[in-house]
């Protein structure tokens, strides 16, 4: 299986979507996501690029995923 060279998290209140994309733009999950369970499911995922919203938390999401490296 191909690992994901970009993530995409669309960050909500409880339900998080994220897209992982090999580096040839196919697709190699779409998981939708607890709050809970953003964190532990990254921290499985190979070194990779994780784009998100510019929301209100995306800086707090950037940070905590930061700490996953």
């Amino acid at each position: 299986m191909a690992k994901a060279t970009i993530i995409g998290l669309d960050l909500a209140k409880n339900v998080f979507h994220a897209h992982g994309a090999a580096e040839n733009g196919a697709v190699v999950f779409r998981k939708k996501l607890s709050r809970n369970q953003v964190l532990p499911f990254l921290s499985e995922q190979s070194t990779c690029i994780v784009a998100m919203e510019a929301c209100a938390t995306a800086h707090n999401w950037a940070r905590e995923i930061g700490k996953l490296v």
